[in-house]
């Protein structure tokens, strides 16, 4: 039983991506040129974060395009992971800026520059409106993407960074504290350390071909067991092909009285109504109750996993 429609619609997603990367590029260069006229390295720090939210969104349309493209030749999946490879891209990226702007910010605490504080704030204000359409258009797509996701912290931690640039601002205009700038320029390195760590495992996860977060192997293999037809599972693996794919294969084996076409149609079934998996592969094999040789050795001498069995 395989179900191929995942209810993504990569078009619509494509655009509400291409609205996000409009609106940033548009105000990216104008907050560069304010942040060199007020010497604030919290809007220059939010603006080469912007530079890496396009380059984000970027590479996240790149990696659509790519991803929809038809499975052919040695390709058996298509480039579907080419979102995943977004993805930890994206999350690398965050970790780098993330370092630069801790090692400016100390810099900065260290020896603070004057700061313009009322540049700071009309800039960052304006900074976190267009960081919000740009989530507000993101959020639209489908964030169940791991790529999207990942574009969509960038968008959500540059945010941050201008909701940061204007409490700085404030701060120097109102009481001539310029190490705020750098203060506030470490609280988003927090955030983007956060971020970026959480995008590199989730990927990371699924390079690997973990089993999908909230789905354990060992409750899977003892819920195909509750078919009384079934006397071993072995050899089961459950994987991401991308994000919201989930696939198993597994080797069932079955009495000698039992229907195999009918006995994998049934697990088949509960696999993808109790656990949403539609990409299901089951070798289904009768095992002989009156055979002395051990099941699984019979069956596969090196089998891989745990083995289930009644």
């Amino acid at each position: 039983m395989h179900d191929h429609d995942h209810g993504i619609d990569h078009h619509a997603d494509r655009r509400w991506l291409a609205v996000a990367l409009i609106a940033i590029g548009a105000f990216m260069a104008v907050e560069v040129g304010a942040g060199i006229a007020a010497r604030s390295l919290a809007l220059i720090s939010d603006a080469a974060h912007m530079l890496t939210d396009a380059a984000a969104i970027a590479l996240a349309l790149v990696a659509m395009r790519l991803a929809a493209k038809p499975a052919k030749g040695s390709y058996t999946y298509g480039l579907k992971r080419a979102e995943i490879l977004s993805a930890q891209l994206n999350g690398v990226s965050l970790l780098v800026l993330a370092a630069w702007l801790a090692y400016e910010a100390v810099q900065r605490l260290i020896a603070p520059p004057q700061v313009t504080g009322w540049i700071v704030i009309v800039t960052g204000l304006a900074g976190l409106g267009i960081n919000a359409l740009a989530a507000w258009a993101i959020g639209k797509a489908n964030r169940t993407s791991l790529n999207v996701q990942g574009a969509y912290q960038h968008v959500l931690m540059d945010a941050f960074a201008s909701l940061a640039a204007v409490a700085a601002g404030a701060a120097v205009a109102l009481t001539g504290f310029n190490r705020a700038d750098a203060i506030a320029t470490l609280i988003v390195v927090v955030l983007m350390l956060r971020a970026g760590w959480q995008l590199l495992r989730d990927s990371t996860r699924i390079l690997l071909e973990a089993a999908p977060a909230g789905l354990d192997p060992d409750e899977v293999g003892q819920r195909l067991l509750d078919d009384r037809a079934v006397v071993e599972v072995h050899d089961l693996h459950l994987w991401l092909i991308t994000s919201g794919q989930p696939a198993l294969s597994a080797h069932v084996l079955v009495n000698e009285q039992a229907d195999c076409h009918a006995v994998r149609v049934g697990l088949e079934r509960l696999l993808a109504d109790d656990f949403h998996i539609h990409h299901a592969t089951l070798q289904v094999d009768h095992c002989s109750e009156h055979d002395s040789t051990p099941i699984t050795e019979k069956h596969c001498a090196q089998p891989h996993g745990v083995v289930h069995r009644r």
